[in-house]
């Protein structure tokens, strides 16, 4: 079953390649969707596929690449969108 989350992830997460290592990690995982920095410094994404690849992707979010300081990262279901590939915005 295909489940979606949207995330927002805060702390030092622009300008250390979280996002393509996002992106690198979701396509081991077999996950789709997005991801984008925000004008506020922090990183947002849509995640789905099955609940427990995204569930890997969320988790791996709160670490992130070796230069990346993770403060915090909210998850909220979301609606399926149907992509079907990973994107870096």
């Amino acid at each position: 079953m295909t489940t979606a989350v949207d995330v927002r992830v805060t702390g030092r997460v622009q300008g250390v390649s979280f996002r393509m290592a996002t992106q690198q990690e979701a396509a081991q995982l077999g996950v789709a969707g997005w991801v984008s920095n925000e004008p506020d410094g922090s990183v947002a994404g849509h995640f789905e596929g099955p609940q427990e690849a995204v569930d890997a992707l969320v988790a791996w979010c709160g670490e992130g690449p070796a230069y990346a300081s993770v403060d915090g990262v909210a998850v909220h279901p979301s609606a399926v969108g149907g992509h079907t590939a990973f994107e870096v915005r």
